[in-house]
C-alpha cells in the first residue's frame, strides 16, 4: 500500500512541475505597445510575453481573476518592481523609461512566468 502511495505521490510532483514549468501553453507576444492587459488565472499570466519600446513607458493592467495566493504579487526582475495584486480587481502598474533587453516577471514563488520584452 505505501508503494502505491508513494507512486501516486511521485505522479502528482511530475504534473505540477510539468503543468507550471514544462507545459507549451499557446501565448501569443502581442506588438510593440504602450498598455497591456495581462490576465492573471489558472496559474498563467495571458499574455505571457510583452513587447516595448525602449526609453518609452509602458502601463500594464494585471486583471486577478487566480484567488491563490502565488498570484498576489507581481515582481519584474532586474527593473526592482512590483505590485500586490487584488482579487478580483484591476491593478495597474506603469514602467518608465524600460532599458532594452528581455526582463522577467513572476509571482512572488516564480510559478507565474511571464517575459517583458524590450527593443
Amino acid at each position: 500500500m505505501s508503494l502505491f502511495v508513494n507512486l501516486v505521490g511521485l505522479v502528482l510532483m511530475a504534473l505540477v512541475v510539468w503543468w507550471f514549468w514544462l507545459s507549451n501553453r499557446k501565448s501569443t507576444a502581442q506588438a510593440a505597445t504602450q498598455e497591456a492587459t495581462i490576465i492573471v488565472e489558472d496559474g498563467v499570466y495571458s499574455p505571457a510575453s510583452i513587447r516595448a519600446n525602449t526609453g518609452q513607458s509602458l502601463t500594464l493592467h494585471f486583471d486577478r481573476r487566480d484567488p491563490s495566493p502565488c498570484a498576489e504579487q507581481v515582481i519584474f526582475q532586474g527593473l526592482d518592481t512590483s505590485a500586490f495584486l487584488e482579487t478580483g480587481k484591476t491593478t495597474t502598474l506603469t514602467l518608465d523609461n524600460l532599458p532594452a533587453g528581455k526582463h522577467r516577471f513572476t509571482c512572488q514563488m516564480q510559478m507565474y512566468q511571464g517575459t517583458l520584452i524590450v527593443d
